[in-house]
């Protein structure tokens, strides 16, 4: 298997993770309590689960002084029920887990119990904690889940210098330099020449040693990196980018460089500030080009699919290159039969009952047979297939458009079917 295939593979299994993880914060936050029933829990991987237990049994002590019945007994089952799930578990899993437990409004001054656990979020659980309030704490979450970016970071000035990552929104210095460049003003009794073709020669070795620890840094992951940020005051860092110092893979994966008054480690931040907006639209750049292909598909006419049923039809053939969803696509696909063994499927909004299908092919009534979530289904069906799946943001208009003209679903094809 080649690096590209699998490096497409761990994308398509972290993008359905995410959007597992997503529907589940999104259930989460749709609940409800009374007062401070939800109880919520952080974990992270070396955390000893002994002391999470211990913590639990003096919180469910504590609790006995609620003053309300209900809330003391909500309270405490709830903390009850997520000592019992850690029960299966010798140590956290890898990255931590999260757990949530507590007594939510059902609607008609009724409560039902709710606890889920959630294992392996998208980036490891960072700290220990323990919530209690009228709702679930997922924010910590929706942050991992929020859209990632690998770039590389340069801040330089003519005294110093440093190298570093943006991982999502997290800053991490790695390297950092000072240069032997003299000032522009020298004692002593050497030529205004010679100073200057010396002064020239300790700039451009600066420049070196700075491109060189970007290049040790970043090449080796340059094929995952969505870009590189330089940033520092003029002309330095225009000195730098001009001189085509570093490696050319990296020359093309620059953005933009950005006037920073920094250079040292707080400089790096102070770059991902000053670029904000590129990198917000860097995102969105991703994801127009998706869509830039398959209206170009589309408008020739032959190697493009949209909508769920097409879609799926060419899933199943095994013709789709690329599976786009819009990434607020929220539906469930109902598989229904009919005496004459037809099966057909009809896309639903998940919070609608099953509706009466009338089959397209003999016109018998059909029973529906299974229900599920129709973007794990689609999902299911490409990774069988060795088909790439991309989820759409709906921050720009074709993006709008994939939700609202085509159902959140298309497809680019890898040769025409006529479906």
């Amino acid at each position: 298997m080649s690096d590209a295939t699998e490096k497409s593979d761990t994308g398509d299994h972290q993008d359905r993770k995410k959007y597992e993880f997503r529907r589940v914060i999104e259930e989460l936050d749709g609940y409800d309590g009374s007062g401070t029933q939800l109880v919520t829990i952080y974990v992270p991987e070396d955390k000893l689960l002994s002391d999470i237990v211990a913590h639990l049994t003096q919180e469910h002590s504590e609790a006995s002084n609620i003053k309300s019945k209900s809330t003391r007994t909500n309270v405490q089952d709830a903390l009850t029920s997520i000592k019992d799930r850690l029960r299966y578990y010798d140590n956290p899993p890898e990255s931590g887990m999260v757990l949530f437990s507590g007594a939510v409004n059902s609607g008609g001054g009724q409560t039902e119990m709710v606890t889920r656990v959630l294992e392996s979020p998208p980036d490891p659980v960072q700290s220990f904690r323990y919530h209690c309030d009228s709702s679930f704490l997922t924010e910590p979450l929706e942050e991992m889940l929020a859209d990632k970016g690998l770039f590389g970071l340069i801040v330089l000035d003519r005294r110093e210098a440093n190298v570093g990552w943006l991982r999502g929104k997290r800053v991490e210095p790695v390297k950092s330099a000072s240069s032997l460049v003299p000032g522009k003003q020298r004692k002593g009794g050497q030529s205004a020449q010679r100073f200057a073709r010396l002064r020239l020669e300790a700039i451009d070795n600066f420049y070196q040693e700075v491109a060189g620890m970007a290049n040790d840094l970043f090449v080796p992951d340059r094929h995952e990196m969505d870009g590189i940020l330089v940033g520092g005051p003029s002309p330095t860092k225009d000195e730098f980018l001009d001189g085509d110092y570093l490696h050319h893979e990296l020359q093309d994966l620059v953005v933009d460089k950005f006037d920073v008054a920094y250079t040292d480690e707080s400089g790096l931040s102070d770059l991902v500030d000053a670029a904000q907006e590129a990198l917000a639209d860097q995102e969105v750049m991703k994801d127009k080009s998706q869509m830039d292909e398959f209206f170009n598909e589309l408008h020739r006419g032959e190697k493009a699919t949209y909508g769920f049923a097409q879609t799926r039809k060419n899933l199943m053939m095994g013709s789709v290159e690329r599976l786009l969803i819009s990434e607020v696509l929220r539906a469930d696909v109902v598989v229904y039969e009919c005496p004459e063994g037809h099966e057909e499927y009809e896309t639903v909004d998940p919070r609608h009952a099953d509706p009466d299908h009338r089959c397209s092919k003999c016109g018998a009534d059909a029973e529906p047979v299974t229900r599920e979530d129709a973007v794990e289904h689609l999902m299911t069906l490409a990774e069988q297939r060795g088909t790439e799946t991309k989820f759409i943001s709906t921050d720009f208009e074709k993006g709008e458009q994939l939700l609202d003209a085509f159902g959140g679903v298309a497809g680019i094809l890898r040769y025409s079917t006529g479906v």
